[in-house]
């Protein structure tokens, strides 16, 4: 049987060869960092190479998109004013009355349903739709794009919580299942980055209360 021979200590790398190729690999790592990372994950381009390489845009659209989530979650998680004065006369009434409608909102929220909107969205615009949704109910959906693509957050918020389920950019169309995480408002939010109007149609069935645009 042979044995692989063991190299002598003349062929082993040498201390300062090793250094060498340290060195080599942290800067490869560095430059994939500064030229790639930052720009398409951070929209961060010390070099300008992100945005020869179209890797800035990336960057900006998943920024926009945080951005808007983010404010969409601030809105949600926003105190409720404290009542003023001629208004406390009307609290008890108004807790009242929420107790002997609740039952019926909830038939509402469990009742199945079937919808379809359309939108244009000229260059740059946004439009975000939501359903009121209990935890666990799910709605089948497609949306689709006629004219071009667009950028998209399919997210939630409500209670306190928040959640996006998914985003992409350039988008032509997408369909699924939606299951609600938590009671609260769920839906989409799109925007169309190209350069001419498009038309964007939704189509939705399953368990929810009620389905609008936010903005």
């Amino acid at each position: 049987m042979y044995n692989t021979d063991i190299p002598t200590r003349a062929e082993l790398p040498s201390s300062k060869q090793l250094w060498r190729s340290t060195l080599i690999a942290m800067a490869s790592a560095a430059a994939i960092l500064v030229a790639v990372v930052l720009p398409s994950e951070y929209n961060m381009d010390p070099t300008g190479l992100g945005r020869v390489l179209g890797l800035t845009e990336m960057g900006e659209i998943k920024a926009q998109l945080a951005k808007e989530a983010a404010e969409d979650r601030a809105k949600s998680l926003e105190a409720p004013a404290a009542p003023k004065p001629d208004q406390e006369s009307n609290l008890l009434g108004d807790i009242l009355t929420g107790l002997f409608i609740s039952s019926a909102r909830a038939q509402e929220v469990a009742a199945a349903r079937k919808d379809e909107m359309t939108f244009k969205l000229k260059p740059g615009e946004g439009i975000e739709v939501k359903m009121k949704m209990t935890k666990g109910s799910k709605v089948n959906f497609a949306w689709a794009v006629e004219g071009g693509v667009v950028n998209f957050d399919m997210h939630a918020d409500g209670g306190g919580e928040a959640i996006s389920y998914e985003k992409g950019r350039g988008q032509p169309k997408a369909e699924g299942v939606l299951e609600a995480a938590f009671d609260g408002n769920h839906g989409w939010f799109w925007r169309n980055r190209g350069d001419a109007d498009v038309n964007l149609t939704l189509k939705t069935d399953g368990v929810y209360a009620e389905i609008a645009k936010v903005n």
